[in-house]
């Protein structure tokens, strides 16, 4: 099943998202669940959030899952949420 994580970060955390990078991608990549996913970005541009899309058993599993982020785990987030998602229009799958 499909979850997505919709999230906001703290104000003035740039520096943490930053130095907690490296520890979230390889995370992400050794859970291996990750379908596609990017930051939200502020009026400046700056990354400023996450939207996640990824893949769980259910959504014990999924909230699970996010709370282990190394993100989350840093206090990146002002607020985030794990909700289930179904796709139903996706040109972009196509092109990757």
């Amino acid at each position: 099943m499909l979850f997505v994580v919709i999230a906001t970060d703290r104000d003035d955390s740039l520096a943490l998202r930053m130095a907690t990078r490296d520890a979230h991608f390889a995370y992400v990549r050794e859970t291996g669940v990750v379908k596609i996913g990017g930051p939200f970005l502020d009026a400046q541009g700056e990354m400023h959030g996450s939207l996640i899309i990824f893949e769980a058993a259910d959504l014990k599993a999924a909230k699970a899952w996010h709370a282990a982020d190394p993100y989350v785990k840093a206090g990146l987030f002002a607020s985030s949420q794990v909700r289930p998602w179904k796709p139903t229009f996706n040109p972009i799958a196509a092109k990757l």
